[in-house]
């Protein structure tokens, strides 16, 4: 934690020269100045432990909006189907796009989901040989390219207590969910999307 106004007062009069011109006690005008300069070097340091909060993106407050900017954020799909975002989910987005690197499995993508607050399955499909049961789908050569999405046909987000007095109550629907995988889905695939 930071210095307080007390501690560079003290350290402010213990850096004074030793004698009569140079009064210490608190009555004294010298020190009243001192006071007044100890008030903005602990203003001074209380900023820069606050910096230090504003240089994680997890914690920052005032430079949030940068931190979007930098980030590229809102994307698209936000923008365009995710409607009002909460702060949590802001932030969320953020660290997300920060910190991610990418994937191709499932499990990549079902992660991906449920920090979108989706709960999915993912189901793929393999090509149909001679060995397989008769009771095996026939799914053609163009089908090892396919992947499915399963989810609820309504998934409702509900308001959490991390979030603002600005942020919705409910918010639904499943069009973001369909576009940030579509943005992030190996490009020889396709992504189909089946809700329940």
């Amino acid at each position: 934690m930071g210095m307080t106004e007390t501690d560079y007062l003290e350290q402010l009069k213990a850096l004074l020269p030793l004698g009569p011109a140079w009064p210490k006690d608190d009555a004294a005008l010298l020190t009243r100045f001192l006071g007044g300069l100890s008030a903005e070097l602990a203003r001074v340091d209380s900023r820069a432990w606050q910096l230090l909060e504003e240089a994680d993106p997890r914690t920052t407050a005032e430079l949030f909006l940068d931190w979007e900017r930098v980030a590229g954020l809102p994307d698209a799909c936000a923008e365009a189907f995710g409607g009002p975002q909460t702060m949590a989910q802001r932030r969320a987005a953020l660290i997300g796009k920060l910190t991610t690197i990418g994937g191709q499995s499932a499990a990549y993508f079902i992660a991906l989901a449920a920090s979108l607050g989706y709960a999915i399955t993912i189901t793929e499909f393999e090509l149909h040989d001679v060995e397989d049961n008769v009771e095996h789908p026939l799914y053609g050569a163009p089908w090892q390219f396919a992947w499915q999405v399963n989810a609820a046909e309504d998934t409702v987000g509900v308001l959490a207590v991390t979030d603002t007095v600005e942020d919705p109550l409910a918010w639904w629907g499943n069009e973001l969910l369909e576009c940030v995988i579509n943005r992030l889905k190996p490009a020889h695939t396709l992504a189909l999307f089946a809700y329940t």
